[in-house]
């Protein structure tokens, strides 16, 4: 009998080792997307009467257990979300949804689709990222004496950034052949790793990127003011870069106090990396300070999401946030506070709040340096004169 099965009960982990998204999506009549590109991420589009009706992109080309995938729309999940979605696509039966999710993967473990091969074959042939290497970059700390301009740059002042500097790095990529010099490195680390385990990077010119490798599944960078007293973490602020965590605590630092953690997710982010967050302060209120913009209001509707376990499904609209809740499609305003419109819809006990930036700021670093999205134009005097002057000349009641 197939390792499988243990006192007849079946191990899913086991069984989604075997059976990966790619699997199930091939069985329901996705194809491979080649001109998309494979790498560590990989598309599959369902095409209908010559129109495309879905497409997902899948996380993971090696690996079918760690498989997840998403859709543009924000929506995401791993293999067992996949099938519930299309559970009345499988002509399978059972006792109840899980039943029915056990029989199709354990049908689908012990009969690969053959036509399918060609196409595991090239996916295969195209290995994924290398794993972080942290050998590969020289690392050196904050010298108070010799703070990069960037920082400056930025509006922030030495006390921020000195505060900051045990959870930032300067770092020089030993195989960059065009740059020998030093950017700025915020380590990434996880709840489960002691080590940095990749890097957010910020230089000069705008450069920005992560580097090799950088484990932006289940790590984030962390400043984590308590000491390593995870448990004593009462607020955990997530943001989109590590410049807005740093604006936000400079503007705020007065009133926070030192049980605090600050997290930059980056840009995007995964469930993982959320839930990672979590998991590493089990006791902390999760605040979401993502941007202003649309992109950033998605972010926060996701966080809620991960962070009360719902499963909510988010498309942008021209001005809102759609969701769907068991078929009804509601909006949500992303000028009003995100957290509030979502409690009334998806109640949870855990504990959330947001502070995003004021409403003319796109960000917190913005927020900072003063760059507001619409900037009021001021007259000079010298046109507020001549206005004044045109005034009583029109009426003498100027």
């Amino acid at each position: 009998m197939s390792n499988l099965y243990n006192n007849n009960r079946v191990s899913f982990q086991e069984l989604k080792s075997r059976v990966g998204i790619d699997d199930v999506a091939y069985t329901l009549g996705y194809r491979l997307d080649r001109s998309a590109g494979v790498g560590r991420y990989f598309e599959m589009s369902k095409v209908l009467g010559g129109q495309k009706v879905d497409t997902i992109v899948i996380k993971n080309t090696n690996d079918k257990a760690a498989q997840t995938f998403f859709r543009r729309d924000g929506s995401r999940g791993d293999v067992i979300t996949l099938i519930k979605e299309n559970l009345n696509s499988f002509n399978t039966f059972g006792r109840n949804e899980w039943d029915q999710i056990t029989n199709i993967l354990s049908k689908m473990a012990h009969m690969p689709v053959n036509e399918y091969r060609e196409d595991l074959k090239y996916i295969n042939s195209n290995q994924g990222e290398k794993p972080f290497d942290a050998s590969r970059y020289i690392v050196q700390r904050i010298n108070p004496d010799r703070i990069p301009n960037l920082f400056t740059q930025r509006g922030l002042n030495k006390e921020t950034v000195m505060a900051f500097s045990p959870f930032i790095h300067l770092v020089s990529d030993t195989q960059n052949k065009n740059f020998k010099g030093y950017n700025i490195g915020f380590p990434y680390t996880a709840s489960c790793q002691e080590g940095v385990v990749g890097y957010e990077i910020r230089g000069y010119g705008g450069f920005k990127s992560k580097a090799a490798g950088t484990n932006s599944n289940s790590a984030a960078w962390v400043a984590d003011f308590s000491n390593g007293n995870n448990s004593l973490v009462k607020d955990l602020y997530f943001f989109e870069s590590a410049f807005d965590a740093m604006a936000f605590h400079q503007i705020n630092h007065h009133k926070m106090g030192n049980e605090i953690a600050m997290v930059s997710m980056g840009g995007t982010f995964s469930d993982r990396q959320v839930l990672s967050m979590i998991d590493r302060f089990p006791n902390a209120r999760i605040i979401d300070c993502f941007d202003n913009d649309l992109a950033g209001r998605v972010n926060a509707v996701r966080l809620y999401a991960v962070a009360s376990g719902q499963q909510i499904k988010i498309s942008k609209a021209e001005n809102s946030i759609r969701i769907n809740k068991d078929g009804e499609i509601l909006n949500i305003n992303p000028e009003l506070p995100i957290v509030d419109q979502l409690k009334k819809i998806y109640p949870t006990d855990v504990a959330m709040d947001q502070r995003t930036p004021p409403a003319n700021f796109k960000d917190w670093n913005d927020c900072l340096q003063g760059k507001m999205i619409n900037p009021t134009l001021t007259t000079s005097k010298y046109e507020r004169d001549e206005n004044l002057s045109e005034r009583r000349r029109i009426s003498p009641k100027y």
